[in-house]
């Protein structure tokens, strides 16, 4: 008798412990989900002008009757950068809606006009706001190469006697952060180099390597790259030459080369990142045995070298680069 009543005191408990407490909705009531949407407070910025350089920020805020799937696109009007923030819920506000400055779709927020549209889903109007940028973002770590200022004259620059090159500083509209890039292009119909830069780490002070962290982890490489549309496929070799014994020379029979290839397959610009750890040594495009001691040691990175390649075989090959730069524990967040 005492097991059974044990047993049914246990199922007792397994049924209370799946029955739902009252008054408890999962989700929207049916009388919201057909209810029609109203905005029950405006959408707002929470300032009309921001520094980011400051490290100030900007939120947005707006509430509606019912949940909804929202997106906030903000879009500098000289730029052209564009933001973009989603959520889904009755309220937006600081925890789901500040923004710091970042891009999604390059290039780069500047000083500028900004207006902040707020899109609701099966809902026709659209809100605005306008927010003006006084500074942009100041983007941190070490930089390699903005052209802001031309070319370094520590670089050493190199460009093949194909046709049609330009392989030089430009300045105009297409520049995804100030004002200049690099410009990479030309035929070359008998190698698969068209020109390279070398970035020594004496062309940025007294040192014979960079100024990087000892763990390769914590080391990330960043640049901007456009994609050409209806041009050869442009490849971007990154080569890393290691100092292993800081002597100030170069020996590719005893040092590491660590090596990042890009294959240009986009048309626009796009960030391409990558950690330092994870650099591979490539011969011909194939990995390799490093020739050093096979440790990834950033600090005693002496040289970068850029190349820019294509198949020989299929005509005019064009990319621009801009914003090379390391940065540290992740990736560029522009």
């Amino acid at each position: 008798m005492k097991k059974i009543i044990i047993f049914i005191s246990l199922i007792s408990l397994s049924c209370l412990s799946c029955r739902k407490e009252k008054n408890v909705i999962d989700g929207p009531s049916v009388s919201e989900i057909f209810s029609s949407f109203t905005i029950l407070e405006n959408f707002k910025a929470s300032r009309d002008s921001v520094n980011f350089k400051n490290l100030e920020s900007v939120y947005f805020t707006a509430t509606f009757n019912k949940i909804v799937s929202w997106q906030i696109t903000i879009v500098g009007k000289t730029s052209k950068a564009v933001k973009v923030i989603k959520g889904d819920g009755k309220v937006i506000a600081v925890n789901n809606s500040t923004w710091n400055g970042t891009t999604t779709t390059l290039p780069l927020f500047a000083k500028e006009m900004c207006t902040a549209t707020l899109s609701i889903k099966d809902v026709t109007p659209v809100y605005e706001v306008n927010v003006n940028v006084t500074e942009p973002k100041v983007l941190t770590g070490f930089m390699i190469a903005d052209f802001e200022t031309g070319l370094n004259p520590g670089w050493t620059k190199f460009a093949q006697t194909g046709a049609n090159m330009d392989f030089k500083v430009k300045t105009d509209s297409l520049a995804p952060q100030g004002k200049n890039y690099f410009n990479m292009a030309g035929t070359v119909n008998w190698d698969y180099l068209i020109g390279l830069i070398d970035f020594p780490a004496t062309a940025y002070g007294a040192s014979v390597t960079y100024p990087l962290s000892t763990n390769p982890n914590d080391v990330y490489f960043n640049c901007l790259i456009y994609g050409v549309p209806n041009t050869n496929q442009s490849i971007i070799l990154f080569q890393f030459r290691e100092d292993e014994n800081s002597d100030g020379t170069l020996n590719a029979n005893n040092e590491d080369q660590y090596d990042f290839e890009v294959k240009v397959d986009w048309v626009g610009w796009k960030l391409v990142s990558i950690r330092y750890a994870d650099l591979v040594s490539l011969s011909n495009g194939a990995p390799t045995t490093p020739k050093g001691n096979a440790l990834r040691n950033p600090d005693k990175l002496g040289k970068i070298s850029m190349l820019h390649l294509a198949n020989p075989n299929d005509g005019f090959a064009s990319s621009k680069i801009d914003l090379i730069m390391f940065t540290n524990t992740k990736p560029l967040e522009p």
